[in-house]
C-alpha cells in the first residue's frame, strides 16, 4: 500500500493493566487498532509493581500488529507518541536499564515519606507550586525517599528516575526526556514555572541531572534508533513525539481542548479531566491541578484509585465458573456480567459497595481505605454484586462532582471514554447518578487517539490540535438521566458517604 503522499501516525496508550494503540492516517482516520493486557505483582502492605520490560515488550507487539493488520509501509509511519500513566517510576543505570522492577502507582509502601514531606514543607506550600492538595505515597517524590532509606544500593546506582513515558521515549531514541502533563504529580515539578522544584529535589536527596530533560507536549525527541527499529519493525523514517499523560491526551482525542466539558475516562482507574484557563490554588477542593497537554492550560483531575480494576477483579475472582461459557473471550464475560446486573433493579435492592481496593483519591484521600460490600441478604445473585460495583464507582464520580460543584465549577456533560464506555448500562447508571447527560464518542479509547494527533502536531501531519481532534471525535450516543432512578440514587449516595464516613476508624 502506497496511497501517493499519504502518511502515518500511531498512539499508545500505556495504561495501569493494558496497553492500547491506534494506528491514523492524515486525515484523521483510525486504520488499525491493537490492544494486549497485562498483570501487576502485587505484594503485602499494598506494595504494587512491574517488570519494565512488559511495558517495552508489549510496546513492540502492539506495533508489529498495527503493521501486520494495516498492511502499510512502515516507512509511512511519520510519527509516534505516547499517552502513559502516572506516577509509576521506573528507576535505571548509567546503560539506560531498569536497576529494580518498577513501582506502579497504586504502591502504597511510602506512606510514612509522603507524612514527612508534608510536615516539611506543609500542605499549601505544595498545594502552591506542584498543584497537589494531599501528599501521598502515589507521588514520586515519597517513593524516591523510600528507595533512599529502604533500598539505599538502588538509590546510589540511580542514574535517571523515569516515568513510564520517559522510559519508552528512551528505549526508541536514546534520549532521556519527559513532558510536563505526566510530570506534574510527580510532587518535584513547578507547575506554574513548568522547572524542577530544587527543594523539594534537595530535600529527597536527588539533583536535577538524575532526572530527563523537560519538554511541550508534541515536540519531536528524535528518531528511531538501530535497535528500536529492529524490535518494532518500524523504519528512521518515524519520528519520535512527546506525549502526554493519559487524561489529557484522552481529552484531546475527545476534541475537548478548552474549558467546558469534562472527559471521563473509565478504564482500571477512573479519572475526570476538567480544563482550566489558571492554576487553581485552593486547597479545599482536594482535587490535583496539573498542567495540561495543551500549552498555556491546565486542568483539575479527580480520580478514584480502583474502578474498572474492581470489575475486573470480580470477573478474575468470582465469574471462573463461566469462563469456559464464553469461550474465554474477556468481551463475551464481561457483556454476560451486564446482563447479570441489568436483570437487577437500580439500587441493587439495598447492596452498596465502596470500590477502595487500593485507598481513595479524590476528594477525600485516605490510604487507608478498604473496599466493602453491605447490606447483603440471601436473595442476592453475582448480578447483584456486579451491578453495586458498576454503581459504587458511579457514586465516586458523583462525590468529585459534587465536591466540584461547591466551587463553583459547575458541568453539565460528561464524555465518557476508556473501556467502561463499551457498557451501555454502565453509561446509563452514570447518568442517573450523576443527573448529567453521559455522551459516548465513535471511538473510546481516545487517550490512544490523542497521542497519535500529537504524533502528527510533531511531524507537521496535523496542523492543530483543535482541527485534529474535531476529525477524529464524533458523538455516537447520549444517555439521558432517567427521573425514575432519581430518588433512588440520591438516598443510594447519602448512604455511600455515610458509609465511608462510619468506617474511617475502623480503617
Amino acid at each position: 500500500m502506497n496511497p501517493g503522499d499519504i502518511s502515518f501516525t500511531i498512539g499508545i496508550d500505556v495504561g495501569t493493566t493494558s496497553i492500547k494503540s491506534v494506528l491514523l492516517n492524515s486525515t484523521g482516520d483510525p486504520i488499525a487498532s491493537a490492544a494486549k493486557e497485562y498483570s501487576l505483582d502485587s505484594g503485602p502492605r499494598d506494595t504494587c509493581e512491574i517488570d519494565p520490560d512488559i511495558y517495552w515488550n508489549i510496546t513492540c507487539q502492539v506495533i508489529h500488529e498495527l503493521l501486520m493488520d494495516s498492511a502499510i509501509d512502515p516507512a509511512l509511519v511519520k510519527g509516534i507518541a505516547f499517552s502513559s500513566q502516572g506516577e509509576t517510576l521506573i528507576v535505571v543505570d548509567r546503560t539506560g536499564k531498569p536497576i529494580r522492577k518498577a513501582i506502579v502507582w497504586l504502591d502504597n509502601r511510602s506512606v510514612n515519606e509522603a507524612k514527612e514531606i508534608e510536615l516539611k514543607f506543609g500542605s499549601q506550600q505544595i498545594m502552591n507550586i506542584t498543584g497537589q492538595p494531599e501528599v501521598v505515597a502515589t507521588w514520586p517524590a515519597t517513593r524516591i525517599l523510600w528507595l533512599k532509606r529502604y533500598e539505599p544500593e538502588i538509590f546510589s546506582r540511580a542514574h535517571k528516575y523515569l516515568l513510564v513515558e520517559d522510559y519508552l521515549l528512551y528505549r526508541l531514541t536514546g534520549t532521556f526526556c519527559t513532558e510536563h502533563s505526566l510530570v506534574s504529580s510527580t510532587l518535584y515539578f513547578d507547575i506554574n514555572q513548568k522547572i524542577w522544584w530544587k527543594e523539594m529535589l534537595t530535600f529527597i536527596g536527588i539533583s536535577e541531572e538524575l532526572l530527563p530533560e523537560l519538554k511541550q507536549s508534541g515536540l519531536v525527541v528524535g528518531k528511531l534508533t538501530k535497535v528500536a527499529v529492529e524490535a518494532t519493525g518500524l523504519t528512521t523514517n518515524t519520528s519520535v513525539v512527546t506525549g502526554a499523560y493519559d487524561h489529557p491526551a484522552g481529552t484531546i482525542g475527545a476534541g475537548n481542548i478548552g474549558p467546558g466539558k469534562v472527559t471521563l475516562t473509565l478504564g482500571a482507574s477512573m479519572a475526570m479531566c476538567v480544563t482550566l484557563s489558571k492554576p487553581l490554588t485552593d486547597i479545599s477542593l482536594k482535587i490535583p491541578c496539573q498542567c495540561h497537554a495543551i500549552p498555556g492550560l491546565y486542568f483539575l483531575l479527580p480520580y478514584t484509585q480502583t474502578a474498572g480494576m474492581v470489575l475486573k477483579w470480580f470477573k478474575d475472582e468470582f465469574f471462573k465458573p463461566e469462563q469456559p461459557l464464553s469461550g474465554n473471550c474477556e468481551t463475551d464475560l464481561y457483556s454476560l456480567m451486564d446482563q447479570l446486573a441489568g436483570s437487577v433493579p437500580a439500587g441493587s435492592d439495598g447492596l452498596l459497595m465502596l470500590p477502595h481496593l487500593m485507598g481513595t483519591g479524590s476528594p477525600e484521600f485516605n490510604q487507608n481505605a478498604k473496599g466493602a460490600f453491605v447490606g447483603l441478604t440471601l436473595g442476592m445473585s453475582k448480578g447483584h454484586f456486579v451491578r453495586a460495583i458498576l454503581e459504587a464507582i458511579a457514586l465516586s464520580i458523583k462525590h468529585n462532582l459534587e465536591a466540584m460543584k461547591e466551587k463553583n465549577i459547575e458541568i453539565s456533560q460528561i464524555q465518557l471514554l476508556g473501556g467502561g464506555a463499551r457498557s451501555a448500562l454502565w453509561c446509563q447508571i452514570i447518568a442517573d447518578i450523576t443527573e448529567i447527560p453521559v455522551t459516548i464518542l465513535n471511538k473510546s479509547e481516545n487517550a490512544s487517539v490523542g497521542a497519535a494527533i500529537l504524533a502528527g502536531i510533531g511531524t507537521g501531519i496535523f496542523e492543530n490540535l483543535k482541527t485534529a481532534g474535531t476529525k477524529c471525535a464524533v458523538v455516537q450516543q447520549e444517555y439521558l438521566p432517567n427521573v425514575k432512578n432519581k430518588i433512588v440514587y440520591q438516598r443510594l449516595f447519602l448512604n455511600y458517604l455515610s458509609l465511608s464516613k462510619s468506617l474511617e476508624k475502623y480503617w
